[in-house]
């Protein structure tokens, strides 16, 4: 049997290789999951309109995203806890992304020290995904850490005041394997809620208290580095940040794994785009699974998207090279989708090509 040749086969593979609840974990969202399955949706629903006798015969999907030469538009989210689907977790994910030239943001939530992520993949880009951790002490501590490794921008999530309820984490009552754990909180944050065992180990990286106020500091303690907010569905708030000074918008609903009945993603994109024009670099998460999707983000505003689950299902399937196949198979997909619309580069995409 042939090896995965779609993003989809990937998903299959992994959930014959993973545990259940561990599958479960990985793919579930909120509640009734509409907010997952309205993600893909969104989609479906805008179709391309590709120009003809162009010439396609190179093609370049380069990019320049906040200061950093990109060899193409794909980015690996931040997500947590990567040893669940890999011995070598988020060191088999930088491994991957770097050999595939992809720029990983890498979770607070790791389950590997964010200066080993660094160590594993030397030279590759790197942001660090900032969960404010209760107090500015730790919070800032982070910050200095990952300057400290070379992360070259900070990714503030602002969507997760609350742990989302996520039904199939309750049924499944999920806890973390034996030796799995947020390598980047303090053994005191992470210790388990015998209350709540299947949302508790989120418990470090929700706070109800972060505010518009905190961006300030959260900048200064980055000491320049960019400053990118992750969880915005909204063009009023995207105004705001980068009235604030921040450098990237990250559209994002979280997978659908927050607020269930949340708008799509690629839905809030073009509001978010009109209104912060070039001022800002604006990523897209949420349901990419094909160039297609790809090319439609980009045609719509974002400078980049971003893939969550399908890294745990490279990560399961085949470690460090299961990730760099997942981004390889997007990029040839987009490389086709590119071709087929009329556009040589990047740049060539643009709003009319989707509708």
């Amino acid at each position: 049997m042939s090896g995965p040749i779609s993003l989809q086969d990937f998903e299959v593979s992994a959930a014959a290789v993973l545990p259940a609840s561990l599958n479960d974990w990985i793919a579930g969202g909120a509640e009734d999951e509409l907010a997952v399955a309205g993600n893909r949706a969104a989609f479906a629903r805008r179709v391309i309109r590709g120009r003809v006798l162009v010439d396609v015969s190179q093609r370049d999907q380069g990019i320049t995203l906040l200061g950093l030469k990109l060899a193409h538009p794909i980015l690996v989210a931040p997500s947590a806890l990567h040893r669940v689907a890999h011995p070598d977790g988020e060191v088999a994910t930088a491994r991957g992304a770097a050999a595939s030239g992809a720029l990983y943001a890498v979770s607070t939530a790791a389950s590997v020290r964010l200066e080993d992520v660094a160590a594993a993949a030397p030279g590759a880009p790197r942001w660090f995904q900032l969960y404010h951790a209760g107090t500015r002490p730790r919070s800032e501590a982070l910050i200095r850490r990952a300057v400290a490794a070379g992360y070259s921008a900070i990714v503030l999530t602002v969507d997760v005041p609350i742990l989302g309820r996520r039904e199939r984490d309750l049924r499944n009552r999920f806890v973390l394997p034996d030796g799995v754990r947020m390598a980047n909180v303090d053994e005191s944050d992470a210790a388990a809620d015998e209350r709540d065992s299947a949302r508790s180990w989120a418990n470090p990286i929700a706070d109800t208290a972060l505010r518009w106020d905190d961006l300030d500091w959260i900048r200064a303690a980055a000491g320049g580095l960019p400053l990118v907010v992750k969880g915005v569905v909204r063009a009023d708030d995207a105004e705001r940040a980068v009235a604030a000074g921040c450098a990237g918008i990250w559209v994002s609903n979280h997978g659908g794994r927050q607020q269930d009945g949340a708008i799509a993603t690629l839905d809030a994109l073009p509001e978010i785009a009109e209104a912060v024009g070039d001022r800002s670099a604006i990523i897209l998460d949420g349901g990419v699974r094909r160039g297609t999707d790809v090319l439609k983000a980009l045609a719509l505003g974002a400078h980049a998207v971003a893939l969550g689950r399908p890294i745990f299902w490279g990560l399961a399937v085949g470690g460090a090279l299961g990730v760099e196949q997942v981004i390889g198979t997007l990029r040839r997909e987009l490389d086709t989708a590119m071709a087929l619309a009329g556009c040589s580069r990047i740049a060539d995409i643009d709003r009319s090509l989707v509708r």
